[in-house]
């Protein structure tokens, strides 16, 4: 069937929501009428040939009390669903009243299999019969949608002479039909419409970027596809068709599986009728959704492997019920985020729990296929946040590790801004595989298309551009040329990664030992009851001398000799309140000692801040205290030449020569920048063109001034 017949079924379905749902529903409330009542009238006109063959299954079935009846009644029906209640919709046109119509009805769901239910209850569509009966719209509704002007059988229709009125609609058509109503709703409410659907142009992009590259590779077989945040089902759809259109134009033939899941009902719904529409009832009944099916927290395919995976997961949403319900960071252990990575039996992969999306591509990392040729291909849409967000040793810098490490990251593109429906921020298409070819082995791609698009002669919320098909092919030849270029930039891939250190600085202190220091100190022990460590301070005042104390390591070991004399104990607790109360920092105090290595039992290393020193005549390593205020990080590239040591000695040391690094602190990260790679610096304008703007301004503005007063005759 062509296009435009197509539109014009589109049209007329279109038009009977304002026939008939005007005055009853606003407008964004339609389609919670129509996409079901759509779906139900296609449904019916496929089983009507063999509805009297379902009805004598069902009698038989029943008389032999065989209680699973699903199988033989699809069988019965020759399709994956069908409809065991006596009526058919056309039975229902003639109801004498309301009430009549409306039990009858009811009585019509009810025989529907589970599936068709299942898509009925994420609707709501039940919720909306009283309503439509109140208002006399029910028998309206089901007499418009059996009009003779459109025919959604797959059936022609035909004149009297025998030649077709109306060809009959295939599932491919209906599909066409039902995808159209689907976009026109989701356009009118298009605040909502980005949550739960990913522009048509971003989605044919995303099954070319995992297609084309192994188009030549693709052999007759069998392909499982999944999306883990299917939303209506869109992605999947073009992406088997895609993969289908390249696979006859290779002389291959080709089966595809499709699976996917989706948290909210309604959409959930929507993607699961499709697939029913389009004469895909094993397809649909892969799609698992509704409420209680959180792809993060209860996964539907957990033992799945897929050869293609797509998806535009939340941004930006919280999934700490999920987290809780998964046992809290502390205690999860599903093997999707927690995994073995760089030595590291417990790598952990959870994110913050105030957005979720790096989950979702975890999740579909732990689905890919390992053991064939083609492996698995993903191409993911995120926000900016997933390319940095996240310290080294966080969740969404492990993903970025174990993603680039495993040499997984074929290429991230930049997409225009205001792409997408409810949002105008900067969204990128991740492209993965765990088969990467030779030359691109080792290394990232990432591509600038931020100014190849078309713009919208109307908004669509705050979409305002699209990706035409030339646009959609230049991305594409970019990616696929791999080539330097001014919107192609390739990097090794530990150009992204780095280390993150701590700085540390020793603290140094001295003590001030006179009357005044004495009497403070004593002033804090006294409520602490304390008094014999103030006694003791007096005690070193008297034998000590008065005065500055600038090596509060000899000091301490002095007040021990007198502690040890005057069977005092000096523990931890008194130390700490000694450091805290008595002692004062001083840049040019000595550094206080830490830990004494016993000689030969450590090496010095001044950069992990183990230095040798001459400690009561001994020569030995001592580590010293770090002063937390001076604490600092710094980042580290991976691929900086001479590694940490040579960073602290050129960026560091400069500036404060007694610095070293916590060798525990270390930890590796990984993060994008966009902006970097791709910035352009603009040249600053010449005096000569900024002191011709200022006399232009100038003469623009000579006699404004007479022009304003000059009426108000000042002498």
């Amino acid at each position: 069937m062509e296009q435009a017949q197509l539109n014009w079924i589109a049209n007329f379905i279109w038009g009977i929501a304002d026939d008939v749902l005007r005055d009853l529903y606003v407008r964004g409330k339609y389609r919670d009428v129509i996409l079901p009542m759509t779906v139900l009238r296609r449904l019916d006109a496929e089983l009507e040939a063999t509805k009297q063959a379902v009805l004598d299954m069902k009698a038989n079935l029943d008389a032999a009390e065989i209680v699973n009846q699903e199988v033989a009644l699809r069988q019965a029906a020759g399709q994956a669903f069908y409809n065991t209640s006596k009526f058919t919709l056309r039975d229902l046109r003639n109801r004498g009243s309301q009430q009549q119509l409306k039990a009858d009805f009811e009585d019509y769901l009810d025989g529907f299999s589970s599936n068709v239910q299942d898509i009925l209850d994420n609707f709501e569509f039940r919720n909306q019969i009283p309503r439509l009966s109140k208002a006399d719209a029910l028998g309206t509704l089901i007499e418009k949608l059996l009009d003779p002007a459109i025919n959604l059988s797959p059936k022609p229709v035909l004149n009297g002479d025998g030649s077709v009125k109306h060809p009959g609609l295939d599932n491919h058509a209906m599909g066409t039909i039902f995808e159209e109503l689907v976009r026109r709703f989701n356009e009118e409410n298009n605040e909502e419409a980005g949550e739960h659907w990913t522009p048509r142009d971003a989605v044919k992009l995303m099954a070319r970027l995992i297609f084309l590259p192994i188009a030549d590779q693709i052999e007759s077989g069998t392909y499982l596809l999944y999306d883990g945040a299917c939303g209506t089902g869109g992605m999947l759809t073009v992406a088997e068709e895609t993969l289908q259109e390249l696979a006859k134009a290779h002389d291959k033939q080709v089966s595809t599986y499709l699976y996917g899941q989706e948290i909210n009902a309604e959409t959930y719904a929507i993607a699961k009728a499709d697939l029913l529409l389009k004469g895909e009832g094993e397809a649909a009944d892969n799609i698992i959704g509704g409420p209680e099916h959180s792809t993060l927290a209860n996964d539907a395919f957990p033992a799945r492997e897929f050869d293609f995976m797509l998806s535009n997961p939340p941004y930006g949403k919280s999934w700490k019920g999920d987290l809780e319900r998964m046992g809290g960071k502390s205690e999860m252990k599903d093997p999707r985020f927690m995994i073995e990575h760089a030595g590291d039996p417990e790598y952990s992969l959870i994110t913050r729990s105030s957005d979720g999306q790096m989950m979702f591509l975890a999740n579909m990392l732990a689905k890919m296929k390992h053991g064939t040729a083609l492996g698995s291909r993903i191409a993911e849409v995120h926000n900016g946040s997933s390319l940095f967000t996240g310290d080294a040793g966080q969740g969404e810098s492990n993903i970025r590790r174990w993603i680039i490490e495993s040499d997984w990251l074929e290429a991230i593109v930049a997409l225009p801004l205001n792409m997408f429906y409810n949002t105008g921020i900067a969204t990128y298409i991740w492209v993965l595989s765990n088969r990467k070819p030779d030359h691109r082995r080792g290394k990232v791609q990432l591509i600038d298309a931020t100014k190849w698009f078309r713009p919208l002669r109307k908004n669509l919320g705050k979409k305002n551009c699209e990706l035409s098909e030339e646009d959609i092919q230049k991305v594409c030849d970019t990616f696929l040329a791999f080539d330097e270029s001014e919107e192609s930039k390739i990097f090794p891939n530990q150009a992204f990664g780095y280390w993150k250190v701590t700085v540390e600085r020793p603290l140094r202190l001295q003590v001030t030992l006179n009357p005044e220091t004495c009497t403070a100190f004593r002033r804090v022990c006294t409520p602490l009851k304390e008094e014999p460590l103030a006694n003791l301070v007096d005690q070193a005042h008297e034998v000590l001398g008065a005065g500055l104390h600038n090596d509060y390591n000899e000091f301490l070991a002095a007040l021990k000799k007198l502690a040890t004399q005057s069977n005092v104990k000096l523990t931890a607790k008194r130390e700490k309140l000694l450091q805290a109360e008595l002692a004062q920092k001083d840049d040019a105090a000595q550094p206080v000692i830490k830990k004494i290595h016993k000689p030969g039992k450590a090496e010095a290393n001044v950069l992990y801040g183990r230095y040798e020193a001459d400690v009561d005549g001994k020569a030995c390593v001592v580590e010293y205290e770090p002063d937390t205020e001076l604490r600092d990080t710094e980042q580290v590239p991976l691929l900086e030449p001479g590694g940490i040591a040579a960073f602290i000695e050129r960026e560091v040391l400069p500036h404060a020569a007694d610095a070293w690094v916590d060798a525990s602190s270390i930890k590796i990260g990984y993060e994008v920048s966009f902006t970097r790679y791709f910035y352009k610096p603009q040249p600053l304008r010449t005096l000569a063109d900024i002191r011709a703007d200022i006399v232009a301004l100038e003469n623009e503005n000579k006699g404004l001034l007479e022009e304003i007063i000059g009426g108000i005759g000042l002498t």
